[in-house]
């Protein structure tokens, strides 16, 4: 980070007006060593710095569990850090918010024959709009985290961006980060990469969380199995139903459709399963109907988008977008790296076209934008309500033909 104070612009090195020491800042301490390192970098340039935890989830079954966050363990070596870097530190009890808007999210969402992120909706709904509030009224002029992304302010207020390091880039989980949380968070590991976060650490004598491991992607998950969580919190997801192909044929039965994601090739538990016939994958889930949707590879090549609930970053509001919409590159997993792709917005959702068809896109995940231009700048995203094959498409329009063909 830069130097904590600019006597020219009167800034620190959060960007905010006043000296270090004339600025409280409400840290987001997980008990993990992002979190600890972002709270003791803050203590060292002199801020006014307050430590909260968040109690997510009944911690009693995740207490031992490597790579928890949230719960028992973390709790306490949150604790012990703030005690070593010498500032306040409040645990607060979210557990009862954390199920209803994440939790329960994530259950109806695989009901729903989606693929939840609820890592997104944590951030969303809990840390920085519950957090967030709590900061201000603790009378901080920020809230920070230790997530590895990076923000600066730009021609229409402050710009989400990707990290330095770019192995631990975040910005895909926190898309739905809006303009105005944006103009309040501050996220001082923007410019360090992990193994420097670690030695930070260490040179910081937070020998406790130094070595750490990561957390979990489903922190709330202890088996590492989705469907027990979700056949808990939504028995009616288990009920059996059909394995269909999509020229119609059914191949077989399963016991609930919360067992398959898209793209699964194996444990399909049918005979078209072997390696003798036919590859298939899971190409799409049918609710309604319990059924689970088999085809060929191809079928999961998507290239178009449907999307919900857009968040928008850009300079330039939806509604202005060019006629004919706007190139950008989109990124549909958090794995992979963004690809080129086109967006339109219709006045009442957003369409978007994927240059090279992307494998194993399901709803309920999310599609996140980045400026085409400026590849480092977070333009938004938003989650995908429905997807479209490029094998669908040719199908689709192959049948078109056929009928005009059949009228004339």
């Amino acid at each position: 980070m830069r130097n904590a104070f600019d006597e020219k612009t009167g800034l620190n090195s959060l960007d905010l007006p006043g000296r270090p020491e004339e600025t409280r800042v409400v840290v987001a301490m997980s008990g993990g060593v992002d979190s600890s390192v972002t709270a003791a970098l803050l203590k060292e340039q002199g801020y006014d710095v307050v430590g909260i935890t968040m109690q997510l989830y009944d911690h009693g079954v995740a207490v031992s569990r490597k790579g928890a966050c949230c719960a028992g363990q973390d709790i306490q070596d949150a604790r012990r850090v703030a005690d070593a870097i010498g500032i306040p530190h409040y645990v607060l009890d979210y557990e009862d918010r954390f199920r209803k808007a994440v939790m329960d999210d994530f259950a109806d969402s695989y009901a729903a024959g989606e693929t939840p992120i609820p890592c997104v909706r944590c951030n969303e709904r809990v840390k920085f709009r519950d957090l967030l509030e709590t900061a201000r009224d603790l009378g901080a002029a920020a809230l920070a985290t230790g997530h590895y992304i990076s923000s600066r302010t730009g021609k229409a207020g402050r710009e989400l961006r990707r990290p330095r390091d770019l192995e631990r880039d975040q910005s895909y989980f926190l898309f739905t980060t809006t303009r105005e949380q944006l103009e309040f968070l501050r996220f001082p590991l923007g410019d360090l990469t992990k193994p420097e976060a670690r030695a930070l650490a260490a040179r910081m004598g937070l020998g406790v969380v130094a070595e750490k491991p990561d957390s979990q992607d489903i922190c709330f998950v202890p088996t590492g199995r989705y469907t027990t969580i979700v056949q808990r919190l939504k028995p009616e997801a288990a009920t059996p139903g059909e394995v269909v192909h999509l020229d119609g044929r059914v191949l077989g039965r399963h016991e609930g459709i919360i067992n398959f994601t898209i793209g699964q090739r194996r444990g399909l538990g049918i005979g078209a399963d072997g390696p003798a016939s036919e590859p298939l994958f899971v190409v799409k889930l049918d609710p309604v109907r319990h059924r689970v949707i088999v085809g060929p590879k191809e079928a999961l090549e998507t290239s178009r988008l449907v999307l919900r609930d857009v968040n928008w970053l850009g300079d330039l509001p939806l509604e202005a977008l060019p006629e004919g919409g706007m190139d950008l590159l989109a990124r549909v997993r958090s794995t992979r790296e963004p690809v080129p792709a086109r967006i339109e917005y219709d006045g009442a959702g957003l369409v978007v076209t994927l240059t090279e068809g992307e494998g194993g896109v399901a709803p309920g995940q999310a599609c996140v934008f980045y400026d085409a231009a400026d590849p480092a700048r977070v333009l938004g995203g938003g989650w995908i309500a429905r997807t479209e094959s490029r094998w669908q498409m040719e199908e689709a329009a192959s049948a078109a033909t056929a009928r005009v063909a059949a009228a004339g």
